[in-house]
């Protein structure tokens, strides 16, 4: 920006370059001198440059040697900034970020630190739109946070141009990023920031080996539209898990569309009838068991439903969920010492940090009882056989 300092600017920019790793810890950055023909500025402005990333214990100038990065202890020390921050858009419609969040708001406390939700409150992030979470980033780099927190955005038109953009500009300014559940990009590719989540290929090979092992043949994929690259990653496990069966992945396997749309949900019911649904997540299996219902469909008797998460309300439905969960509490110690780890020593590489998943079993899959899709199978078998006059 035209208004910023130049001192701020030279610090923000040898900031980002220790934090991508460019200066080995405790290596020595380049000299008053060269700083001063490298950005085109006096002196002291250079100094005060140095002063300011010295203040947040980041270097250290040793009087007739230079500047250098402070080694990977030096990052816990009581002069770096002790606030993180918070960037989750889904907190206030994704249930597993409000376990995570709610978790890292306590580790925060119990290691010393403060925790920056957004406009200098400590509150959820409800309904955080692109030009919202861009103006939380710019809080977080004047507030100077250690690091941020990031769940990227999904159901978002140009998410990924959106994602990388927030995670860049927390880069340029020297924070540490840490993405929680998903990526900035589509499966399988990865990004060049630490990321923690579980394991969703296996996940979904999880929930789609559990509906063969009952019976069911004819299986969908029920997913909204611009969803994040997590779906694509259980999409990718359940096709596996068909595919070890022997079994050929159905023509029409993934279903793009909103659950609470009736004409959606009847097409899991029509010609291109299915005996199992896997949902994309908690939240659209819920959705869709009301349209199913609404259109006389029962659940398992019908068609069988699973999610993913586990969230709260997965027991309260009229069809108990199974599903997959996750375990967000473990999810949250293991990103909070992530960010520790990547403050400590910026140099260190990406790491994909991934927890297990389990399946938990209820009545939406027809394992209790075991009938619904046998008995369909055979009513409609009895349908087509002939009859004796």
């Amino acid at each position: 920006m035209a208004s910023e300092p130049k001192h701020s600017r030279i610090s923000q920019e040898l900031l980002a370059e220790i934090a991508a790793g460019k200066y080995a810890p405790a290596g020595r950055l380049p000299s008053e001198a060269q700083l001063v023909s490298r950005f085109g500025v006096s002196r002291p402005t250079v100094a005060r440059a140095l002063r300011d990333l010295q203040d947040r214990g980041l270097i250290e100038r040793r009087v007739g040697s230079g500047t250098y990065v402070r080694g990977p202890g030096a990052a816990g020390s009581a002069d770096v900034p002790r606030q993180f921050g918070l960037l989750i858009p889904g907190l206030g419609t994704t249930e597993i970020f409000e376990v995570i969040c709610g978790e890292l708001a306590g580790l925060a406390r119990v290691h010393g630190y403060g925790l920056l939700w957004g406009g200098g409150h400590r509150r959820p992030q409800e309904d955080v739109g692109v030009e919202d979470a861009e103006e939380l980033c710019e809080q977080f780099v004047k507030s100077q946070v250690a690091g941020v927190f990031f769940a990227p955005f999904e159901h978002t038109d140009r998410r990924e141009e959106v994602n990388r953009g927030l995670a860049e500009r927390l880069r340029r300014a020297g924070l540490a990023v840490v993405l929680l559940d998903r990526d900035l990009g589509a499966f399988p590719a990865r990004s060049e920031f630490d990321l923690v989540g579980v394991d969703n290929f296996a996940g979904g090979y999880a929930l789609a080996e559990h509906l063969l092992k009952l019976g069911c043949r004819d299986l969908a994929f029920a997913v909204r539209p611009h969803s994040a690259p997590t779906v694509n990653a259980r999409i990718a496990g359940a096709r596996e898990a068909i595919l070890a069966r022997g079994l050929p992945v159905p023509q029409k396997f993934v279903r793009m569309g909103e659950p609470d749309d009736p004409k959606y949900a009847l097409g899991f019911l029509g010609r291109d009838r299915v005996d199992a649904i896997l949902c994309a997540s908690d939240h659209v299996a819920a959705v869709l068991l009301r349209s199913l219902e609404r259109t006389g469909a029962r659940v398992p008797a019908d068609v069988r439903l699973v999610g993913f998460d586990d969230v709260r309300f997965a027991t309260l439905l009229s069809a108990p969920l199974t599903t997959m969960h996750q375990p967000c509490r473990e999810i949250a110690v293991v990103a909070f010492r992530t960010m520790l780890d990547r403050i400590a020593d910026p140099t260190l590489p990406p790491r994909g940090l991934t927890l297990t998943p389990s399946l938990v079993v209820r009545e939406s899959c027809g394992a209790y009882p075991a009938q619904g899709v046998n008995a369909r199978r055979a009513a409609r078998a009895d349908s087509k056989a002939p009859r004796s006059v």
